[in-house]
């Protein structure tokens, strides 16, 4: 094997591995807003509620500290932000927890 073929085939089972890493987060980040009732007042395309997951992603696109801002939001919770019904708190939940659910919203609450 060549060099080039090494790294071609390493490159392929990184990009394998990671796509299935990504799978997971997104199955253990629609489990996590699921089980704290997240998904009761929100859906990934239309306003419920709440906004759209997808409405919050476009609201803080390109914004360098978006994951800390929507994990903090989430944990306190609030009004305002996207009209007068307040999110309840979510202070039960820890800061990798926080983590996981804002990278999911800010990537669009894909599926997969």
């Amino acid at each position: 094997m060549t060099m080039t073929s090494i790294q071609l085939m390493s490159a392929a089972v990184l990009t394998l591995f990671s796509g299935a890493a990504l799978a997971q987060n997104a199955a253990a980040a629609k489990a996590l807003a699921s089980k704290n009732a997240c998904l009761a007042c929100h859906a990934v395309d239309k306003k419920l509620v709440g906004p759209a997951f997808k409405d919050v992603a476009a609201k803080h696109a390109g914004q360098a500290d978006a994951l800390e801002k929507v994990s903090a939001r989430i944990k306190s919770g609030g009004a305002g932000l996207y009209g007068p019904v307040p999110m309840p708190a979510q202070a039960q939940l820890k800061d990798d927890e926080l983590k996981l659910l804002a990278g999911w919203i800010l990537a669009g609450a894909p599926d997969q």
